[in-house]
């Protein structure tokens, strides 16, 4: 049996974007995800940029701004296209189950909770 779970801890790089669908909507958004590593005797930051998309229940969107602290839960998925030119090209992402906002600064008061399953 194979398992395709990822959980992740970052910021927002940017607003999600919302698209309203019939199903309820989509709302894609990319974190920044740091990480320390350890170059000869130097300890180097680095950042990894991760997309990632969520369906359905979008409550949580208007708080999910820029900068914003979030956990995501969910599996990866590639998508492989080819362009009009011929050259091959793939993308993966992060298909979230959960979303849960960390830190309290940007949310509303009135929130009686910060996770969703979806």
């Amino acid at each position: 049996m194979d398992i395709n779970t990822v959980t992740l801890v970052g910021r927002l790089t940017r607003d999600i974007e919302v698209k309203e669908t019939s199903s309820g909507g989509i709302g894609k958004f990319s974190i920044a995800v740091g990480k320390r590593l350890k170059r000869g005797e130097q300890w180097v930051d680095e950042t990894d940029y991760i997309d990632c998309v969520m369906f359905r229940s979008l409550q949580l969107a208007k708080y999910m701004v820029k900068g914003k602290q979030i956990a995501v839960q969910g599996s990866l998925s590639q998508s492989r296209w080819e362009t009009p030119e011929g050259q091959k090209r793939s993308k993966v992402e992060v298909k979230a189950n959960v979303v849960q906002l960390l830190g309290g600064e940007r949310q509303s008061q009135g929130a009686s909770h910060n996770e969703i399953p979806f």
